[in-house]
């Protein structure tokens, strides 16, 4: 169904994605100006990203078509090779909570630990009577300790928070700032602040998938020299803080396009993330590839936390976000973590096989052919035949590119006057 999708015609794209969901893509999604003008603040007008779909991806034995909104090309095309060379994707969520925390001055910790030993069964059921309506939906506060932290005469209490299929930051904060004074008041010391943190270490999704080495090439010498690279590659990001950064960057254009796609906060996500591969004092790749005790399959796995929602926020009032939770079977927001995590793995292996092979740029430059071409003013079926000759030459640089458009022009005005 899906063989050559990206060579199709737009509307012959759009019929495929109809028949697959069985039912209309409502084309134009828009989202309303008045729903904009709710959503944020000195609203003017929308920013568009672009939407496209990764293919060929078998998640947990089911097979996703996934919307990704990004504007950089090669990434999709990359997800999608990814996933149809890895076949099955396993995933799996280990917990999905919150943390949140009410900082205390001027007590000491033994005297914040005393109270919480005399007071944590009141104030976590406070705490579950002010959060009725998540509580109502088998979420809420589950568990209230102290975070004990070095160098600070500050004492941190920790809320634990399941959010359910919601974001929960409302949620959680409203919890917290109700919870505080009665904390405070006990501690009789001073509030600093009460917050939700973006870092939640013990929630995480666990993704994995294996790859037979004779799928990396006809050749199999050649497979298993690839093989061999990429999981050196892999080792090298988890000791080199340069390479690190650029692994978990590829891992995040999946991540991230999807997190857009579905109105997700990927901003907290990345924050989340990126304090997650530094939990180890150092900073280092998320993903790591091994050649399994056989040396004829290539396993890659990660773990990664990813605090999505399905439902409530701005995803609610987004008409793009809900065509995408649709497109996905709308999932429940454990489900929906699973699926990114997948498509980060996915995404990853696909860089590290070019890096390894022909390079970035070799797959990456004939896509960006195109977004050169406009760059140079190029029109209508003037982008097709400038990226066109632009891939043959070889040559990426913009001034080239204003040149053979210029020639193009020149020679469909001679045709013209002829």
């Amino acid at each position: 169904m899906w063989h050559g999708f990206y060579k199709k015609e737009l509307s012959i794209r759009r019929k495929l994605i109809k028949d697959y969901q069985k039912k209309d893509i409502p084309i134009p999604v828009v989202l309303p100006e008045l729903n904009a003008d709710q959503m944020i603040e000195n609203y003017l007008f929308n920013y568009h990203l672009p939407l496209g779909v990764a293919l060929h991806f078998e998640i947990n034995d089911s097979p996703y078509v996934i919307p990704m909104a990004i504007e950089e090309p090669s990434v999709i095309a990359a997800a999608s090779n990814g996933a149809k060379l890895l076949g099955n994707i396993e995933s799996r969520i280990v917990n999905r909570h919150l943390i949140g925390q009410i900082i205390v001055m001027q007590v000491t910790l033994d005297r914040a630990k005393e109270l919480l030993k005399l007071y944590r069964s009141q104030w976590l059921n406070y705490a579950r009577e002010v959060s009725r309506d998540i509580v109502s939906y088998g979420g809420g506060p589950l568990d209230l300790y102290i975070k004990e932290d070095q160098g600070t005469d500050c004492v941190c209490f920790c809320l634990s928070f399941d959010p359910v299929d919601a974001m929960g930051a409302n949620s959680i904060n409203s919890c917290l700032e109700t919870l505080a004074p009665q904390i405070v008041e006990a501690c009789q010391g001073k509030l600093l602040t009460a917050i939700l943190s973006n870092y939640s270490p013990d929630s995480y999704v666990d993704v994995s998938a294996s790859i037979p080495i004779n799928r990396l090439s006809k050749d199999s010498m050649k497979a298993r020299n690839i093989a061999q690279a990429i999981v050196e590659l892999s080792d090298y990001a988890q000791v080199d803080v340069y390479r690190a950064v650029t692994h978990n960057k590829g891992i995040m254009n999946g991540v991230d396009a999807v997190l857009m796609a579905t109105g997700n906060d990927w901003r907290a996500v990345e924050a989340g993330v990126h304090a997650f591969a530094s939990r180890s004092g150092c900073y280092r790749g998320l993903s790591q590839w091994v050649l399994k005790e056989n040396q004829s399959e290539l396993k890659g796995t990660m773990r990664i936390p990813l605090q999505v929602a399905t439902v409530g926020g701005s995803l609610s009032s987004h008409p793009q976000a809900q065509w995408s939770l649709a497109l996905l079977g709308h999932p429940r927001a454990k489900e929906l973590a699973e699926i990114i995590a997948a498509v980060g793995l996915a995404q990853n292996f696909a860089a590290l096989r070019a890096l390894v092979t022909d390079g970035i740029q070799k797959g990456h430059m004939p896509l960006q052919a195109r977004s050169l071409a406009m760059q140079a003013g190029a029109v209508g079926s003037e982008v097709g035949l400038l990226s066109q000759q632009l891939v043959q030459e070889n040559n990426y640089q913009l001034s080239r590119a204003k040149e053979l458009l210029d020639k193009i022009r020149y020679s469909s005005d001679n045709i013209s006057e002829d």
